[in-house]
C-alpha cells in the first residue's frame, strides 16, 4: 500500500504544496495544525517603518502595501509575496539564521514583522502582527496516525514539528519525516521510521525530501 502524505500547514499553503506533489500520485490528507489569526498591533509603526524584515508570507499579508519601501525576506516564497505587495525586495537564503548577514548595519527605522511565535529572535525591533494558534488534527488525520499504513509527514517549522510529535505520540503508523531544516528535525520527539531533511529550507527542498523518501522505499 502506498504511503499517504499528511499536510498540516494552513489550508492555502497545504493546497499549494499538494499541487506540487501531485505528480507523485499519492493520496493526500490536509489537516492544518496551526490557524493564522490577525493580532491587534500598531499599524502606524509598520506603515512608517523605513524598511521591513519578513520571515513569513503571513507577515507580508498583514503589513499592507510596500509603496516601494525596502524589505528583506527570508526566502523566495516570502520575497514573491512582498514584491507583489510593492516592496523593493532583498531575498534571503530560506532560513532566519542564513539571513542574519543581511541584517547587519541596517540603521534605525527597520522593523521585523512576525508572528506571536518565532523560531529565532532577530537583532532588530519587532512587532507581532499575527498569531499561530494550535488546533487539533482532523479525524481523518488522527486515523492516519493510528493506522498501519506509512505516513509521509512534511515538517515546515520547529513549532509545528513539536505539535505534530505530541499528536503522533502513541500512534502506530510508520512515519516518514521530511523536515524543512535541521532545527525542525531536532524539534521532533515522536515516533520515527525514516527521515530525509530538506537540502534547502523551502517548499522545493521539502518536496525533494519527500521524493527521496519514496526513492529509498522503491530501492528496498
Amino acid at each position: 500500500m502506498p504511503p499517504t502524505i499528511l499536510l498540516t500547514r494552513p489550508e492555502a499553503a497545504s493546497r499549494r504544496f499538494a499541487a506540487r506533489l501531485a505528480p507523485l500520485g499519492l493520496p493526500v490528507v490536509i489537516s492544518p495544525i496551526l490557524c493564522i489569526l490577525p493580532l491587534p498591533h500598531d499599524r502606524a509603526a509598520v506603515a512608517q517603518a523605513r524598511g521591513l524584515v519578513f520571515t513569513s508570507a503571513h507577515g507580508v499579508a498583514a503589513a499592507g502595501p510596500g509603496q516601494g519601501r525596502p524589505a528583506i525576506c527570508v526566502g523566495p516564497a516570502t520575497a514573491r509575496d512582498a514584491r507583489q505587495a510593492g516592496y523593493e525586495v532583498t531575498e534571503g537564503p530560506g532560513d532566519a539564521l542564513g539571513m542574519l548577514p543581511l541584517l547587519r548595519d541596517l540603521g534605525p527605522g527597520w522593523l521585523h514583522v512576525h508572528g506571536a511565535h518565532v523560531a529565532r529572535e532577530l537583532p532588530l525591533p519587532g512587532i507581532a502582527v499575527y498569531d499561530q494558534q494550535a488546533q487539533p488534527l482532523s479525524r481523518a488525520a488522527q486515523d492516519l496516525l493510528t493506522g498501519a499504513g506509512a505516513v509521509i509527514l512534511p515538517l515546515f517549522s520547529p513549532r509545528s514539528a513539536r505539535l505534530l510529535a505530541e499528536a503522533a505520540a502513541g500512534g502506530r503508523a510508520p512515519l516518514w519525516l521530511a523536515p524543512i531544516s535541521p532545527a525542525a528535525a531536532a524539534a521532533w520527539s515522536g515516533p520515527l521510521a525514516r527521515q530525509v531533511v530538506a537540502q534547502s529550507p523551502d517548499a522545493a527542498g521539502v518536496a525533494c525530501a519527500v521524493e527521496s523518501l519514496l526513492a529509498a522505499e522503491q530501492t528496498r
